[in-house]
């Protein structure tokens, strides 16, 4: 399978909090839930990932091949467990309990990483998640990143900010680092207001471009996405709907994002499309089941404009 997007980061098997308190299996992990989300929006996808070598890294490697996810880069690690990660819901919205120590994708090493791969793809998109769980893993990602770049790929970057894993002081060291490797950035505006120590959404836009993104995509929740090039800059509207889980809304917007910016290569466009996918996928509970597909997606982009 030729690839066109890489996704490199942590897959976590998920238990998320039903209204009647059980706790439903499903799959999450941030670079996971962007490539699923991609492939149901057409874009020819893979996964660079390492899971243990146990049941739920087989679910996972199911999962993948049924979504039309090329698997031929992940790895087994026998020495090692797939991660796992709990949600709850309350009035505060979400919260996150997570079992990721000495995972097998805290384990992975820049020799690890496969050179040829990573250079053949059109965009390699990673996160500050996957830089959070170990030192090893960061150097990995940076190690990717240059690769990627080196060959010509476009890198694509989410802070993804989890305060939970690292310190804010290490953390916008690195991600700061990544950020200024990045040409697609995909913030969302908490994460970098935290970062950047900013609070306007046109004022954070600026010093991603200064950093040198090339296209600048920041959400901003129910006021939608700020998109951002060196020559233009719009806000695209969100798509209000009852909401009931938004655990994986980001990543979703992800992934919708890099496939449409793939195939017409507008980033404004590209929001657009994204938030319509975002704001469908926060309609039921879950990171993976609620993601729309493609059809989905444009049937209810009519709908709001018809």
């Amino acid at each position: 399978m030729t690839v066109d997007l890489l996704c490199f980061g942590e897959p976590l098997l998920e238990f998320n909090q039903q209204s009647d308190g059980r706790y439903l299996a499903g799959h999450g992990g941030d670079a996971s839930n962007c490539a699923i989300a991609a492939a149901r929006s057409g874009a020819r996808v893979g996964m660079l990932a390492h899971l243990g070598a146990d049941a739920f890294g087989d679910s996972f490697e199911s999962l993948w091949r049924d979504e039309g996810v090329d698997t031929s880069l992940v790895r087994r690690n026998p020495e090692a467990h797939t991660g796992v990660y709990f949600v709850s819901h309350g009035t505060q919205g979400h919260q996150f309990s997570y079992l990721r120590a000495g995972s097998a994708s805290s384990r992975v090493r820049p020799r690890d990483l496969p050179v040829d791969a990573i250079g053949a793809v059109r965009i390699l998109h990673v996160s500050g998640i996957s830089q959070a769980i170990s030192s090893d893993a960061a150097d990995a990602v940076f190690e990717a990143i240059a690769l990627a770049r080196a060959a010509g790929a476009r890198v694509s970057y989410d802070p993804n900010l989890r305060l939970k894993l690292w310190p804010l002081a290490r953390a916008r060291a690195v991600i700061h680092a990544a950020m200024s490797m990045t040409d697609i950035a995909l913030p969302g505006l908490d994460d970098a207001r935290q970062l950047l120590g900013l609070e306007d959404a046109d004022a954070i836009a600026d010093r991603y471009l200064e950093m040198g993104a090339g296209v600048v995509a920041l959400t901003l929740g129910a006021d939608g996405t700020l998109v951002a090039t060196p020559e233009r800059r719009q806000r695209i509207g969100a798509f209000p709907v009852q909401a009931v889980d938004a655990t994986a809304a980001g990543d979703t917007f992800d992934g919708a994002f890099l496939a449409e910016y793939l195939a017409g290569g507008d980033p404004f466009v590209a929001a657009r499309y994204a938030n319509a996918a975002a704001a469908l996928s926060t309609q039921g509970y879950g990171a993976v089941a609620p993601m729309p597909r493609r059809a989905a997606i444009e049937a209810f982009l009519r709908e709001c404009t018809g």
